[in-house]
């Protein structure tokens, strides 16, 4: 209750009834009205100190799904070393996340699994400073234990035996590299290994992640996706792929323009690409590339 509205329930008393008992009673609520504003007072303390506790900046960092566990750990020690700072991670497939940054959505740093998407958004000036920092490779994951009524599949060479197989669309950077590694396959493996492999896809997933869960679930035979995708799942065998087919997936990050957070967004930047962030990207499993320190950036490709 404010001062004001006390006086006027004082003055909207009797006179004889303030005489008779209004001393103890006066006595009485100015005490409660100490109290509360000690309360009051001492909430207002409180609210100050968890404003001044709570991170003055928020940087928001689009990144594909692939890099999820790599880059919570990455903003983990970012916010270590910069208390100011309260790292907001998205993840998604790279492609839905330059359609987010093209239609607006507010973030200061992307990170894709490809060049494609990343060049898309340097090329319309959306992004700023791209670089290539980490690369990563494909393998064919199955269930631990093959489905009653399946044949297990523990080589590359036996994938066309698959009854369901997964992969990613063809927008996404796992889905394009996917495709890549078909080509080649067909070229060393013949035309019939592939088309029995693209004849008994069942799914094509708009992330890496939605790809693994579709092995996880039990609803795929086999499925392609990053080492360290499959790495982080305990409900997957992994298959490597031979080395002659292999393909090199590349991950670039960059500052988004126009940021009004951009001196923290190439700190983010940084830390990613600095000796700490390259050993935190290999315990996930990422490959660091030779020019992923800093002063890697890439020429903007025509």
């Amino acid at each position: 209750m404010s001062s004001s509205s006390t006086q006027n329930l004082a003055r909207a008393r009797p006179a004889h009834s303030r005489e008779r008992g209004g001393g103890p009673r006066v006595a009485a609520l100015v005490a409660v009205l100490g109290a509360s504003a000690g309360l009051f007072a001492g909430a207002g303390c409180k609210a100050k100190d968890d404003a001044r506790a709570r991170p003055a900046v928020e940087l928001r960092v689009f990144a594909a799904s692939s890099l999820t566990e790599a880059f919570e750990d990455l903003a983990e020690g970012f916010e270590a070393a910069n208390p100011e700072v309260d790292v907001q991670l998205s993840f998604a497939g790279s492609q839905a996340l330059r359609l987010q940054i093209e239609q607006g959505a507010t973030a200061e740093v992307f990170a894709s699994a490809n060049a494609t998407h990343m060049q898309a958004l340097v090329d319309a000036g959306l992004v700023e400073g791209a670089a290539t920092f980490a690369s990563n490779e494909l393998v064919v994951i199955v269930p631990i234990e093959a489905a009653p009524g399946t044949q297990a599949i523990t080589t590359f060479d036996a994938l066309d035996d698959a009854e369901r197989v997964v992969i990613g669309a063809p927008e996404v950077p796992v889905g394009a590299y996917t495709r890549t590694l078909l080509d080649r396959a067909e070229a060393a493996l013949g035309e019939d290994f592939v088309a029995k492999i693209r004849s008994h896809v069942v799914s094509e997933e708009s992330n890496v992640r939605l790809v693994r869960a579709k092995v996880e679930l039990g609803e795929a035979d086999a499925a392609v996706v990053y080492r360290t995708d499959a790495a982080a799942s305990d409900t997957v065998r992994t298959i490597a792929i031979p080395g002659e087919l292999g393909v090199r997936a590349g991950y670039e990050i960059g500052v988004v323009a126009g940021s009004p957070q951009a001196t923290q967004a190439r700190a983010f930047v940084a830390y990613v690409r600095s000796t700490r962030g390259r050993a935190l990207l290999e315990a996930r499993g990422f490959t660091i590339e030779e020019d992923a320190g800093v002063g890697g950036e890439r020429e903007a490709r025509p």
